[in-house]
């Protein structure tokens, strides 16, 4: 028996839209004011869209229930097996003591922490995001950024921050390709769209990103860095996007950031090395300044990571990976949801149903690159079977409430995206008449807020977005990328990722207080999509793809 979504069920969008928002409210209350555990605000979130979904949208209990679960078991698989894999290569690197050299190695670069969260929370992690997606980028930089001293709330702040104008491109242009296929427009010109607007905030973002960190004084003194590592990202962004498709933009784009930045700290170096409050100060002396040997060992396991991942995400390989598992990993139709809720107009033209299946892609599965580069490092650094072993059960016992956090985060929004709850707050969105080219990427923000994906973003709303666009005279090509570029914004918001950041930080527990340091930094930049793209629909019409 099938089941059609209602996105007014109170007789009255804005009153529904109100109600739907509850269960966000109960999630980012907890965690902000309330100061609960993450786990313990995820459950009650949790218990909010179940009831909002059962007594306001009239969803059947079952399949309520059913959607709670398929959205803990996403949360466990993909991306609680990324978030446990990404530790467990950093703790084999801290325990063995190989973290102490790469952190000589980029000292000895960049003594200046203003230049070494450009170099790992934008650049590099520009890469991870380009590779893998799905939170990887901020476990990998988090922790990496917490190896080489910075303060806990800000290596994970500084990270959500760092990985934001990648996202739409990340996992190989997911996002995109996605949105293209919801939407039916066409990939080129999306991407083209996507193109001619996250590369202003690409410029944008490492400015903002050291200014968050020490300060206008702190980036005005380091201004030459920042605008290469922008520049050196965002032409390359523009370029690919545009002439070559989403699929390398941010691997091209992050690889020749992280060169010219490393070209230009061999001719300029900030006149003043910034550290923390507290922290004393750098001095490279043969001593730390590790042989070339050895710097090579210390990153290899980094450098695996980044091969393996990259492989990993490569259509040809991940075609072959899952095809060779074939038999082990089933795509299994949620029972008491499959195909049973139907999505209805104005979201969809007709009533359409909304697949539910679970993949147990294990071998294709960005986590299982992780946990190869884990094996093969610690083999490669002399560790034996039994004591690899015995790290991955201290990280398992390490990220074990975080992994109920993120499977508890997932549930709920699996649960409000099947009640069509979370169409109720877009439709409100979309109400919006001649302001909707603001809000439309303050839409797509709200859908990577919700699901912790801009890929889930666009299936969400990208059909929307159109929809709205045709009914209002204006391109539907630029508001459903708007809903990509927006959507970036709201990845350093989404609860998935501030609880990844929590547990690469070992702050388990003060998920709170990384979300009051970003929220800020999301909103705004979020509007500031939504200014340009408001410029785009009335000033500039030339930008939009013909």
């Amino acid at each position: 028996m099938t089941w059609t979504q209602n996105y007014a069920p109170l007789g009255n969008l804005f009153l529904s839209a109100v109600v739907a928002a509850l269960p966000v409210i109960v999630l980012l209350g907890s965690l902000a004011f309330l100061h609960v555990k993450a786990h313990i605000a995820a459950l009650l979130g949790l218990a909010a869209a179940l009831l909002v979904a059962i007594a306001v949208y009239s969803m059947p209990a079952s399949m309520a229930v059913a959607a709670a679960v398929n959205g803990a078991a996403f949360g466990l698989f993909p991306i609680g097996w990324i978030v446990l894999n990404a530790i467990f290569v950093y703790d084999i690197a801290v325990g063995t003591g190989q973290f102490e050299v790469v952190k000589h190695t980029i000292a000895n670069l960049a003594a200046d922490r203003r230049i070494q969260v450009l170099l790992i929370g934008f650049s590099f992690g520009a890469f991870i995001e380009g590779a893998a997606g799905f939170g990887t980028p901020v476990a990998i930089c988090a922790a990496m950024l917490i190896g080489l001293g910075f303060k806990p709330l800000a290596a994970a702040g500084l990270s959500l921050i760092g990985n934001t104008a990648p996202v739409a491109f990340g996992a190989l242009g997911t996002p995109v390709i996605t949105l293209a296929a919801v939407t039916g427009l066409p990939l080129d010109k999306l991407s083209a769209m996507v193109g001619r607007q996250l590369p202003f905030f690409s410029v944008i973002v490492p400015f903002w990103l050291v200014w968050a960190m020490a300060g206008f004084a702190g980036m005005a003194e380091v201004w030459p860095a920042c605008l290469v590592a922008g520049v050196f990202f965002a032409v390359p962004q523009f370029v690919v996007s545009n002439f070559m498709g989403p699929a390398l933009v941010d691997i091209i784009s992050a690889m020749v950031s992280i060169g010219a930045t490393y070209v230009l700290l061999r001719f300029w170096q900030p006149k003043k090395t910034w550290r923390f409050e507290g922290e004393g100060h750098h001095v490279a002396t043969e001593e730390t300044t590790p042989t070339s040997a050895a710097a090579w060992k210390a990153w290899m396991p980094w450098l695996i990571l980044s091969v393996l991942v990259f492989a990993w995400g490569y259509p040809t390989i991940k075609t072959v990976l899952n095809t060779t598992g074939a038999p082990v990993q089933p795509a299994i139709e949620v029972p008491y949801l499959h195909n049973l809720v139907l999505k209805a107009a104005p979201i969809v033209p007709k009533p359409t149903p909304e697949a539910a299946k679970f993949t147990f892609n294990w071998i294709s599965a960005t986590g299982t690159a992780l946990l190869l580069t884990g094996i093969i490092s610690g083999l490669l650094l002399g560790l034996k079977p039994r004591e690899l072993f015995a790290y991955y059960l201290h990280t398992l016992k390490r990220v074990r409430f975080s992994l109920l956090t993120i499977a508890a985060m997932l549930a709920l929004g699996f649960t409000t995206r099947y009640s069509g709850s979370d169409a109720s707050m877009g439709l409100a969105f979309a109400a919006t008449g001649s302001l909707f080219p603001f809000f439309s990427p303050m839409l797509g923000w709200l859908g990577v807020a919700l699901t912790g994906s801009d890929t889930s973003s666009n299936v969400l709303f990208g059909n929307l977005q159109k929809v709205s666009a045709q009914q209002l005279g204006l391109s539907p090509i630029l508001t459903a990328a708007s809903n990509s570029s927006g959507g970036v914004m709201g990845k350093m918001i989404d609860a998935q990722s501030i609880v990844v950041a929590g547990v690469a930080t070992k702050q388990e527990g003060h998920e709170g207080e990384i979300l009051r340091y970003v929220f800020f930094h999301s909103l705004a930049l979020a509007a500031l999509v939504g200014v340009l793209v408001m410029l785009q629909a009335y000033v500039f019409p030339g930008m939009i793809p013909k």
